[in-house]
């Protein structure tokens, strides 16, 4: 009697084993649970001229983005402004998974041999004539109603519009969160304004805001999304609503195009 009870412990304790080791255990749970809200760091190169915009160009194709894919930091975005005017700036969206992996990062990027060497251009720009001003970076926290980046479907390349919330206080801005998870959100998808994504600012020069990402075949497309938007009985049902009232206090948008490596198209 002893001895079957042995046995079936040991047969028990391999087949679990097994399980994990074949990720059969993880794939379970990972099914009953919703996917963790990723993180976003929102990276704006701002660049004097065209030359310059070529090696921060440059850079970002061939040395950063293949050392954040190498790391498994994939879906990143590199878009600039369709109507420039003059700036040269270039926007660098990256999700990450976790704190740990944005904390990481330098780390990693400075034991990358290869990294270094593709960046070496990029790296060996004078001090009087560098290939940036400045970098500004935000950190967000993605929305729990949309917890996760959603690359377009269909033809690319899209438009994109890049839009932030500015807020009075933190207490509005978590209200206007909450706004777009209890609906807002749902809506956008609805009238296909093509979310893709959603985030509280954690970190940067203009918090309390949130800042999100919306994508259209063009431009007049994108035009009657919006209208719909408006349009739409449950919009009209929400914005009336009192708990949501004066949230935002300042709205800003930019129109972007993905460069021909980014990674969102």
């Amino acid at each position: 009697m002893h001895q079957n009870r042995t046995d079936r412990r040991q047969f028990l304790a391999g087949t679990v084993g097994a399980a994990v080791a074949l990720g059969v255990g993880q794939s379970a749970q990972s099914a009953d649970s919703k996917p963790g809200q990723e993180y976003y760091e929102l990276r704006t190169y701002r660049i004097a001229d065209a030359d310059k915009q070529k090696v921060v160009s440059n850079y970002l194709e061939n040395a950063l983005l293949p050392a954040l894919k190498r790391v498994g930091i994939t879906r990143v975005g590199v878009f600039k402004e369709t109507e420039s005017k003059g700036d040269h700036s270039l926007y660098v969206l990256i999700p990450y998974t976790s704190l740990d992996q944005f904390s990481s990062l330098n780390d990693v990027l400075e034991k990358d041999a290869d990294y270094h060497n593709a960046a070496e251009t990029y790296f060996s720009q004078p001090n009087k004539s560098p290939a940036y001003s400045r970098i500004e970076s935000r950190l967000m926290k993605a929305f729990q109603g949309m917890p996760v980046l959603e690359t377009p479907q269909g033809k690319a390349p899209h438009l994109f519009e890049l839009r932030t919330y500015e807020s009075s206080n933190e207490k509005l801005a978590r209200l206007k969160v909450d706004m777009f998870n209890q609906g807002e959100i749902d809506i956008m998808r609805d009238v296909k304004l093509g979310p893709v994504f959603f985030g509280e600012m954690l970190v940067g020069d203009d918090v309390p805001n949130l800042t999100y990402m919306l994508s259209a075949p063009n431009k007049s497309a994108h035009e009657k999304h919006w209208d719909g938007f408006r349009a739409h009985p449950e919009w009209d049902r929400m914005k009336k609503m009192a708990k949501y009232k004066g949230t935002v206090s300042k709205i800003r948008n930019w129109y972007l195009e993905p460069l021909s490596y980014s990674g969102i198209q």
